[in-house]
């Protein structure tokens, strides 16, 4: 959508209008020893053809690297329809759809998308999105608060296999309204300890979070957590990657009557790894527990006429309601991301999404392999789906570093979140990745090594 900025007499007829004689004056009401004169460090404007010659030379110097870092967000092929459909006027540029009768479109795609979401996670209702995966999971544990009629309690039993970026977020904004996140160690294969679960018989919590696959990349034991969860009165959250459940049995199975909640990361659907984003998360639940869910839910209905149209069904935000009652005043819908995945999940399939999981899996058993062939590395745990962790007998900083400086990203350096670990490297390889890559990272790995046994 091209931009036209105002003329100067564009915006002197404005300020006429408003009685002002500068736009200066609009902004009076801040104290001058908070104004400044200049911005240090910002270069004077550029020219349309200048900015473009510098974000092309910018592109060349970031663009070129070959990516084996996942912890969160993940390179997959997307098909060129997905951007193609999704940047159409329609879809790019369209508003919040209040208004029904002119927003049809719109309404159905995201009413799709909460279908296709049902389906993966085996849970009833889906909302029509979040900010991100982070979000999401703390408006999942402030929703349990609100939601286990059995438990008064507003202390989470948190696995340290939960992402531990989506930990903090949950802190930061569930802290504020006394939320306290208990975390459960790993086991020594890398999943939530069963046992440690046993400490906490007879204490009152809302609910036990655990994600699918782990932050490691390991499968957690689902099932016997689940039933020790519900049997202590407890919900269940599970944070899942929507490409993995194409080949894991989903939250709505888990146990005798499955996990009651499910969110995570979108962004693994059609949405590229651009900079640090855009991301969107979402949120799945049972029925039972609809009117707690935030955010907004489009259903399918009929008009007048008996002709089938779609509308926003509920609406639970501070705008649309009381703000006593409102569920959440952050929950962020991204639409535009919402429109990508709903595409990529379509042209895929469930077939297709299936076959991009198991590529992914099996691209990551290969590079895991290769590198436990090399000395002094091996890999850290058995079980995984696209991510291994490989332990190193030496710092993996310089590793990284090394492999840097050849356009290759190394991986995840896991020594700040998890120390117990030791020298450890959580490595990615989706569907994207070729074996000519995989075979080019471990001679890079290996070449790296041999420099630093030699120094």
């Amino acid at each position: 959508m091209p931009y036209i900025p105002h003329t100067d007499d564009d915006v002197a007829a404005m300020l006429a209008v408003i009685g002002v004689d500068s736009t200066a004056e609009l902004f009076d009401e801040i104290p001058d020893g908070l104004l400044i004169d200049a911005l240090p460090g910002i270069p004077a404007a550029l020219t349309e053809a200048g900015i473009t010659r510098l974000m092309r030379a910018r592109a060349g110097r970031d663009g070129g690297a070959v990516s084996f870092l996942g912890a969160g967000a993940y390179e997959h092929y997307i098909p060129a329809a997905v951007w193609d459909i999704a940047n159409r006027g329609e879809f790019y540029s369209a508003y919040t759809p209040y208004q029904a009768e002119a927003s049809q479109g719109t309404l159905q795609l995201i009413y799709e998308f909460q279908t296709m979401m049902t389906g993966l996670t085996g849970l009833d209702v889906s909302n029509a999105s979040l900010y991100d995966g982070a979000s999401a999971f703390a408006e999942a544990c402030l929703m349990a608060v609100r939601a286990n009629r059995k438990s008064k309690s507003r202390r989470m039993l948190v696995s340290r296999g939960v992402n531990p970026v989506y930990r903090a977020v949950a802190r930061a904004i569930g802290g504020g309204q006394g939320i306290e996140l208990v975390e459960l160690p790993l086991d020594p294969a890398g999943r939530t300890d069963f046992d440690a679960l046993t400490k906490f018989d007879g204490e009152a919590f809302a609910a036990v979070c655990l994600a699918q696959p782990t932050f490691l990349g390991t499968i957690e034991e689902a099932d016997a957590i689940t039933d020790w969860a519900h049997a202590h009165d407890m919900l269940v959250i599970s944070i899942c990657n929507p490409t993995g459940l194409a080949l894991l049995r989903p939250p709505g199975e888990w146990g005798e009557t499955g996990a009651d909640i499910a969110c995570g990361e979108g962004q693994p659907l059609g949405i590229p790894v651009s900079s640090g984003g855009p991301y969107f998360g979402y949120m799945v639940c049972r029925k039972p527990l609809l009117r707690q869910m935030p955010g907004r839910i489009v259903g399918r209905t009929v008009d007048i006429e008996g002709r089938p149209g779609f509308t926003l069904t509920l609406q639970a935000r501070e705008q649309h309601i009381r703000r006593s009652k409102a569920t959440s005043n952050i929950c962020t819908n991204q639409g535009l991301m919402v429109t990508a995945a709903t595409i990529y999940l379509s042209l895929l399939g469930a077939e297709g999404l299936r076959r991009t999981a198991l590529q992914c899996h099996a691209n990551t058993n290969l590079l895991a392999g290769k590198l436990a062939q090399l000395e002094g590395v091996s890999v850290a745990f058995d079980t995984y789906f696209h991510e291994a962790v490989i332990r190193f007998d030496r710092p993996v900083a310089a590793l990284v570093d090394a492999l840097g400086e050849r356009g290759i990203l190394a991986g995840y350096d896991l020594s700040e979140h998890y120390p117990e670990l030791g020298n450890a490297l959580l490595v990615c390889a989706t569907d994207a990745r070729t074996h000519e890559d995989i075979d080019a990272y471990v001679a890079a790995t290996r070449s790296a090594l041999d420099r630093s046994q030699a120094a």
